[in-house]
């Protein structure tokens, strides 16, 4: 039976922050199991919303509609409306995913909201830089990561500079590929070698 991997959508998401994610759960090449997985989109109500790239996306529910049973995973973007407040309620759903052990995955302007909320207060956790994620609140300075992305206890943290990492995370946590395949994957993603590309083909270089 297909899960529902649940992705929120509001004015300004940023767009290049969860493209490889989204695009590698919708589609079948490599998965350990294809067809598992897919995408459905959040919203705040049942409005379209327009991105930082300027697409219109009309979302497939509303979040008083999302419970974590029916999720296999939430992905919050970063956007320019978490940096002034806004998709608390987003930030509230990720607590009560956490509490039914469902992961949650945020990037970027989304982690600050997670601090807000106290998600970070006591779990290993990265953003684009401390300071960030301290002018929202955060009292875990000393959980603190300098790196691309980490996973502690079902959260999922990125950098918005860094999407290929952030998705590998993801990918992780869902077991989409196997551990050889999730490795050429990032070969190729992350570190641009086009050996990654013969990997998971099987073609010869």
């Amino acid at each position: 039976m297909t899960k529902h991997v649940h992705m929120a959508v509001y004015d300004t998401l940023a767009d290049w922050e969860v493209g490889y994610a989204t695009a590698h759960i919708n589609a079948v090449e490599w998965q350990r199991e294809p067809g598992r997985y897919e995408v459905r989109t959040v919203g705040e109500g049942p409005g379209p919303v327009r991105t930082k790239g300027g697409m219109t996306i009309t979302p497939d529910l509303t979040l008083d509609e999302l419970r974590p049973e029916d999720s296999a995973m939430l992905i919050l973007p970063g956007a320019d409306t978490w940096l002034a407040g806004g998709n608390a309620g987003f930030a509230q759903q990720a607590r009560r995913f956490l509490d039914a052990g469902v992961p949650v995955a945020a990037i970027c302007g989304a982690t600050g909201g997670l601090a807000a909320e106290g998600l970070l207060d006591d779990r290993r956790h990265t953003s684009n830089a401390p300071e960030f994620v301290e002018a929202f609140g955060s009292k875990g300075a000393a959980l603190y990561c300098d790196v691309p992305a980490v996973t502690d206890r079902g959260l999922i943290t990125a950098t918005g500079t860094k999407p290929v990492d952030f998705a590998r995370e993801v990918f992780a946590a869902l077991d989409l590929y196997t551990p050889e395949v999730l490795a050429s994957w990032y070969k190729l993603y992350g570190l641009g070698d086009p050996a990654g590309y013969f990997e998971l083909t099987g073609e010869a270089a």
